[in-house]
C-alpha cells in the first residue's frame, strides 16, 4: 500500500491549479508567490510518482492520469471540510447526541426541568434516556451504551467514577385517608404485621429495605411486590397495603397519596453521577452533565 507523502497544502495548490488553469492565478487565490505554488505542485507529483500537470507558456493542463487524481482530490477536500465542520458543530453545541441511563424516578422527577433548559440552551443537542433499575445504568455506563449514567449505586466500582448530586431519605408511602396519614414521621418498628407493597429482590431499593427491616422484632409481610415503583404507588393508592420507597419517587403534591418519614433507623440514600475513568465525554455530554451538576449538587 503506497503511504501518503504528502500534505494538505500541497493537495490544495494541487486542485486550485488546475481549476484555474493557471499558476499565477491558484497563487493569487491561495495568497502566495507563484514560485511557492509552484514548488508545492511538484511536491505532490513528486509523492504520487507521476506527472499531474502539463506546463505550456500560455496556460496549464492536466494530465490524463491527472484529471483523474483531481475529481479524487476534490472529493478528499471536501470530506475534510465536512468533517471539520461537524466537530466543530459537535464543539459549539450545533449537533450531538448525549445518552444518559438513570432510575425512573430520576427520569419521573429529576430529570425533565434539566432537560428542558438543556434544551432551550442547546437545541440541535439530541438526548436519549435509558430509565432502567440501579444494575441497568450501571451495565449500560460500564459498556459505553451511556455517555453516563445518574443512580444511587456503583461508587465502589473502581472503573466508575461517583460524583454525589444529593440525598433521599426512605418514606412509607400512604393513601390520604389512612389512620396515619396525619403524622409526619413513623417508626420502623410500626410496620409490624402490617401488609406492605414492596419492589422485587432484583431491585438494588429492595436490599437497602431488607437491611433496614432485618432487626425490627415485628416483620412486616411484603404481601405485593413489583418490579419497579411506579407499580408499587399504583398498589398503594389502590388501597392494597403501605410501601417503603425513596422520597423522590413519591411528590409531595401527589393527589392520593403522601409519605411520612421513616425513622429508627433513618433511611437514606445518595444520588450520584456515574462516568467511566477511561473516558473523556463529548462536548454535548459534558455539556448536559455540568448543568445536573449545577442544578442539584447545590442542592
Amino acid at each position: 500500500m503506497l503511504r501518503i507523502k504528502f500534505d494538505l497544502a500541497e493537495l490544495q495548490a494541487f486542485v486550485v491549479t488546475a481549476e484555474k488553469a493557471s499558476f499565477r492565478l491558484a497563487a493569487e487565490a491561495l495568497c502566495l508567490s507563484t514560485p511557492a505554488l509552484s514548488r508545492r505542485v511538484e511536491r505532490l507529483e513528486e509523492a504520487v510518482g507521476v506527472r499531474l500537470l502539463e506546463r505550456t507558456t500560455r496556460r496549464v493542463e492536466l494530465t490524463q492520469l491527472g484529471q483523474e487524481f483531481l475529481r479524487e482530490a476534490r472529493q478528499a477536500l471536501v470530506g475534510l471540510d465536512e468533517a471539520v465542520q461537524r466537530l466543530d458543530d459537535h464543539v459549539r453545541l450545533r449537533s450531538g447526541r448525549v445518552t444518559i441511563a438513570c432510575v425512573p424516578s430520576v427520569a419521573n422527577h429529576l430529570l425533565p426541568r434539566v432537560l428542558k433548559a438543556f434544551a432551550d440552551a442547546q437545541p440541535e443537542v439530541q438526548v436519549h434516556v435509558i430509565d432502567e433499575n440501579a444494575t441497568e445504568v450501571l451495565a449500560a455506563v460500564a459498556r459505553g451504551t451511556a455517555d453516563f449514567g445518574l443512580s444511587f449505586t456503583g461508587s465502589q466500582d473502581a472503573a466508575l467514577r461517583f460524583q454525589a448530586l444529593t440525598r433521599e431519605r426512605y418514606v412509607l408511602a400512604m393513601p390520604r385517608d389512612h389512620a396515619w396519614a396525619h403524622r409526619a414521621e413513623v417508626p420502623w418498628a410500626d410496620l409490624a404485621g402490617q401488609r406492605l407493597v414492596s419492589v422485587s429482590n432484583r431491585s438494588s431499593n429492595r436490599l437497602l429495605l431488607d437491611q433496614a427491616m432485618a432487626g425490627l422484632p415485628g416483620q412486616p409481610v411484603a404481601w405485593y411486590e413489583c418490579n419497579h415503583v411506579t407499580g408499587a404507588l399504583a398498589l398503594v393508592e389502590a388501597g392494597l397495603g403501605l410501601a417503603a420507597l425513596p422520597q423522590l419517587a413519591l411528590p409531595p403534591d401527589h393527589p392520593r397519596l403522601r409519605g411520612a418519614a421513616l425513622i429508627d433507623p433513618d433511611l437514606w440514600r445518595t444520588l450520584g453521577l456515574l462516568q467511566r475513568r477511561d473516558r473523556a465525554l463529548s462536548p454535548a455530554a459534558a455539556a448536559l452533565h455540568e448543568r445536573l451538576v449545577r442544578t442539584y449538587a447545590s442542592g
